[in-house]
C-alpha cells in the first residue's frame, strides 16, 4: 500500500521549502501568504535498506519501495473554517490525506514574513488545532441536524448514530481532537463517512535554524527546511558526511517517515524473488492473509500457509536454501500475526 501525508501550517512556515526537499520537486516557495494555493503533489520512495540487501541475494532484476505521497497544503489562517484565506480549498484537500503533518516555524529570518509578525509556534499550533476543530463541528452539527427528525420517527439506526454524533460534538466542544479521545472502535467506524479532519493521525514538524537541527524536541520531529534543501542538492555521500556534521545520524525524511509509520500504525513485509524485491506495507497486528491481501485479492481468500523467514536471517544464510537449512524459514497458518521485516512466500 501507499499513503498520503497532508502538509500543512500557517502561510510562511516553511511548509514548501519542506516539501521542496523530501521530494526534491521544484515548487513555488515565493515570500508571501498563499503563495500554495492549489496542493502540490509529489511522490516518494520510502528508504529501506533492506531491501537493496535482499535484491543482492536474489540478483533481482527492480526494487520497489513503498511509496509515500506528500501534499503540500495551502495555508492555514485564522478563520478558515468561516473561509477565510483560503480556508474552504485547504479544507477540502486536507480531507482526502491519511495523516496530517503540521508545520510550525521555528527558524529566525527576519526577511520571511510570519502572517502574525511574531514567530510563535505553541500560537500557530493553537490556531490549527481549533481550525480543524472547528471544521469538524460543522459537519458534526450538519449531520446531527439532518438526523433529528429521523430519530424521533422511532429509526433505531438514526438514535443510534445520534448518540454517536451528539459525543462527538461533546468531544469537539471541550475542543479535543478526536484522534485524542476515547472513542471505541465501532465509533469510529460509523463516523468514518464525515471524513473529519481532527480523526486523522498527527505529526507536529518544529522547523528549525540550522544550528539547532540535531535538538530533540518531546512530541515533535525537529527539522530544518533550509538543511533538507541542501541535502536534496548533494550527492549521497556528500549528504551523509554533512549530516554527520550537524550531528544527525538520519534525515529529516527519514525521521519523517518512521514518525509517519508510528503514527499510521504500520509495518512492512517483504518478498524477494529473481524478478523484484518489494516492500508490502500493511497495518500492525495483521494476519498472513490480510497481508497477503495486499498483494493480491486471492491471497486472502485462498490462503493456506506462508513460509517466514526474518530478512536479517535470509541475508546471514545468503538466501532460502541456507535458511531452510539453518532453521529460520517458518511455516505460518492463518492465524500467525506478521512482524516488521518478515520475508515471507505465500501458498495458496
Amino acid at each position: 500500500m501507499s499513503f498520503s501525508i497532508g502538509i500543512v501550517g500557517l502561510p510562511n512556515v516553511g511548509k514548501s521549502t519542506l516539501f521542496k526537499a523530501l521530494t526534491k520537486k521544484q515548487v513555488d516557495a515565493s515570500n508571501y501568504p498563499f503563495c500554495t494555493i492549489d496542493p502540490n503533489i509529489g511522490t516518494v520512495a520510502v528508504p529501506d535498506e533492506r531491501l537493496d540487501k535482499l535484491a543482492a541475494i536474489y540478483n533481482s532484476k527492480k526494487i520497489i519501495n513503498t511509496v509515500v505521497e506528500f501534499v503540500d497544503i495551502a495555508g492555514l489562517v485564522a478563520g478558515a473554517h468561516k473561509g477565510e484565506g483560503l480556508g474552504n480549498k485547504f479544507l477540502s484537500h486536507i480531507r482526502t490525506v491519511d495523516a496530517i503533518c503540521q508545520v510550525v516555524r521555528k527558524f529566525s529570518d527576519p526577511n520571511v514574513i510570519h502572517v502574525a509578525n511574531k514567530v510563535d509556534p505553541k500560537s500557530d499550533e493553537e490556531t490549527i488545532r481549533l481550525e480543524l476543530i472547528y471544521a469538524d463541528l460543522a459537519t458534526v452539527e450538519k449531520r446531527l441536524s439532518d438526523m433529528g427528525p429521523k430519530s424521533k420517527s422511532g429509526d433505531k439506526e438514526a438514535v443510534k448514530m445520534l448518540a454517536v454524533y451528539q459525543k462527538v460534538k461533546h468531544i469537539l466542544d471541550e475542543g479535543k481532537l478526536l484522534s485524542e479521545a476515547d472513542m471505541t472502535d465501532d465509533e469510529k467506524l460509523s463516523i468514518r463517512d464525515l471524513n473529519l479532519l481532527t480523526v486523522k493521525p498527527m505529526m507536529r514538524v518544529l522547523n528549525v535554524d540550522e544550528s539547532e537541527a540535531a535538538k530533540e524536541v518531546p512530541g515533535y520531529v525537529v527539522i530544518s527546511a533550509k538543511v533538507e534543501s541542501e541535502l536534496a542538492e548533494m550527492s549521497e555521500a556528500d549528504a551523509r558526511e554533512y549530516l554527520h556534521t550537524l550531528g544527525l545520524e538520519k534525515t529529516g525524511l527519514d525521521r519523517l517517515i518512521t514518525a509517519a509509520y508510528t503514527a499510521l500504525d504500520l509495518i512492512t513485509f517483504l518478498t524477494a524473488g529473481e524478478d523484484e524485491t518489494r516492500a508490502w506495507t500493511v497495518k500492525r497486528g495483521s494476519s498472513a492473509p490480510q497481508a497477503g491481501a495486499a498483494i493480491h485479492t486471492d491471497f486472502e481468500q485462498k490462503f493456506i500457509r506462508a513460509e517466514v523467514t526474518p530478512w536479517q536471517d535470509l541475508v546471514a544464510c545468503k538466501g532460502e536454501v541456507g535458511a531452510r537449512e539453518a532453521g529460520k524459514t517458518r511455516t505460518e497458518g492463518k492465524e500467525y500475526i506478521v512482524q516488521d521485516g518478515d520475508t515471507m512466500y505465500f501458498r495458496i
